[in-house]
């Protein structure tokens, strides 16, 4: 691919990130929204990310089929298409109040983003040389968490600015806040229509893979890429609950407009994207900076336990407890940049099913997040739930350690 083409490749596939970032961090707000407007407990009212993430693993594998078909550019259209007629279903979900047909219309955008993520993250390993390849995902990382920063900003201006603050959602009308919702997401089908046509229309340069020695290699041959899928797995569990149930986590403390809070979680990972443009990989190693990610992770998830509900953090003004859960954002910003490129590296004409095994792991979006609403369920104490992360670190703390440099299951 020659320079004009990788820039331009760079250009789309940021506008990618960007529509990544903010439908998906837009459930950090839509989670304690729904909680109200459909009368769920804090378990119940996680099948929000539960119907959106897992849709990355049943739909994965049959998108890297449709890949293979269609090339990756006109994958992509067809993504964005999907994701568009998602966000329709939010007409009849407002207006008819079924938590049912919420969980139908979040589970088509995330099929819709299941594609997009497949064909997109293969363009920014191998527009460049691999080494430097997770920092173009962070720069990537960096367009999507700011998207993730103005998702729920937007959210609660345009949906809860008419009713006052978060607080007084009890007291209005459900009918009325579903309806709120119905505006901004005819707008969002429309923007994502938009988009469809312009990548369909683009000259954005199909991927092309040289001949490798493994033709007949079935894909879960490679241990790189299947223990990558497993960090990533239990990686996108706690960077879900980072970003997703902090609003919770602050309407339990009584903390206005909660459904803001996940701004402050994306606004740390933008940080470290940032830092990631700049040390990777001249001053630190996409292995070391995933090592660090663990460690640091592991090291505010006893933060979030052990500190203050009441005292003001320094920096954020929000509770102690509630600002490491922000921080979170921060120790999880490079370990998506870091493992997509030691999983992927040489894998040649089997990058789209690598790529497809690996998009599946955000599966884990779905599962752990539950896990850790079923815990906070049974104990009453959100606060230790946050605990069950280090699990999900430990997991990446082995791939960054031992897991990626394994060639074969026998060394």
């Amino acid at each position: 691919m020659n320079k004009q083409s990788s820039v331009l490749a760079m250009i789309i596939i940021g506008i990618l990130f960007f529509i990544f970032g903010f439908v998906t961090w837009l459930n950090g707000s839509l989670i304690p929204y729904l909680k109200i407007i459909c009368n769920l407990n804090e378990f119940e009212a996680l099948f929000v990310t539960f119907a959106f993430y897992i849709a990355y693993t049943v739909m994965a594998l049959p998108m890297a089929m449709l890949l293979e078909k269609t090339g990756y550019k006109k994958g992509m259209a067809l993504g964005l298409f999907i994701m568009s007629f998602g966000a329709l279903l939010f007409i009849p979900a407002a207006l008819s109040g079924d938590f049912l047909i919420f969980l139908g219309a979040l589970f088509t955008l995330g099929t819709g983003l299941t594609i997009l993520q497949t064909a997109s993250n293969p363009y920014i390993v191998l527009v460049g040389p691999i080494e430097s390849a997770a920092m173009r995902i962070s720069i990537m990382g960096l367009i999507n968490k700011s998207a993730g920063v103005l998702a729920p900003l937007l959210f609660t201006a345009l949906v809860i600015s008419d009713i006052g603050s978060f607080s007084q959602l009890g007291a209005t009308n459900t009918q009325e806040l579903a309806y709120n919702l119905i505006k901004p997401y005819i707008v969002m089908a429309g923007i994502l229509f938009c988009l469809t046509l312009f990548v369909w229309f683009s000259s954005l340069p199909e991927l092309e893979f040289e001949e490798d020695p493994y033709d007949d290699e079935n894909i879960f041959g490679f241990p790189r890429v299947v223990l990558g899928a497993l960090a990533l797995f239990f990686y996108v569990g706690i960077e879900v609950i980072a970003g997703d149930t902090i609003g919770l986590y602050g309407q339990r403390l009584g903390i206005v407009n909660a459904t803001s809070l996940t701004a402050y979680t994306m606004g740390f990972m933008v940080v470290g994207y940032i830092l990631g443009i700049f040390l990777i990989p001249k001053f630190l190693s996409q292995e070391k900076a995933l090592v660090s990610s663990a460690v640091l992770g592991i090291i505010f998830l006893f933060g979030v336990a052990f500190s203050s509900t009441t005292q003001s953090h320094i920096i954020t003004g929000l509770p102690d407890s509630v600002a490491f859960v922000a921080l979170l954002g921060l120790a999880n910003a490079l370990v998506w940049p870091t493992i997509w490129p030691l999983a992927l590296q040489d894998l040649g004409k089997h990058t789209a099913k690598g790529s497809a095994l690996l998009i599946m792991a955000i599966s884990g979006g779905a599962v752990v997040p539950l896990v850790f609403g079923k815990v906070a369920q049974l104990t009453s104490n959100m606060q230790m739930s946050y605990l069950v992360g280090i699990v999900c670190y430990a997991m990446v703390l082995m791939y960054g350690l031992k897991w990626h440099k394994m060639h074969g299951w026998r060394h």
